[in-house]
């Protein structure tokens, strides 16, 4: 049984803000990301960092994305934060006509990209990943639906990007 997993649904552009900040940092695999155009639907998987278990540690030290070894890891920055987790999560987005691809291959099923927002356009949404790549899904009034999936697993260290990182 999940305990307090997230479900949203974003129809809007104050909804699609929350949704940004909610998934911000995920880890989605490219082998997890699919459009299924009879259907008008991008549907992806990924594991999202649980910032919500942080929100009272926005000024505690944080952590380089790959964790450092156990004994470089000072204990003092986790103090202020519940629990550091990920947790997988479906995300499907709705009435979607056109995909575009920017900064990586699909056939490179091993990479994983690492999402820094979710930004809202006049009949697009683009998914802006670290590193210069990109997801534009293109339609009329999409809508997108998030869901938590299964229990959260706790991970020692929590994301950062260089100042001024943008993709």
């Amino acid at each position: 049984m999940m305990r307090g997993g997230i479900k949203l649904r974003a129809t809007d552009a104050e909804d699609f803000q929350v949704l940004s900040a909610i998934l911000q940092d995920a880890l989605i695999p490219v082998r997890e990301v699919a459009y299924i155009s009879a259907e008008r639907r991008f549907v992806l998987v990924g594991s999202r960092f649980k910032w919500e278990n942080c929100s009272e540690a926005a000024d505690a030290p944080v952590h380089p994305v790959a964790p450092p070894p156990a004994d470089d890891l000072p204990d003092a920055a986790f103090a202020d934060c519940q629990a550091y987790e990920r947790v997988n999560c479906g995300i499907c987005f709705e009435n979607v006509t056109q995909v575009r691809r920017r900064g990586f291959d699909p056939r490179d099923r091993n990479r994983i990209l690492e999402l820094l927002t979710v930004s809202i356009e006049a009949s697009a949404i683009t998914l802006v990943f670290a590193g210069g790549c990109a997801l534009r899904l293109e339609g009329p009034d999409i809508k997108c639906r998030i869901e938590d999936l299964g229990e959260p697993w706790p991970t020692p260290w929590r994301p950062r990007h260089a100042i001024g990182e943008t993709a």
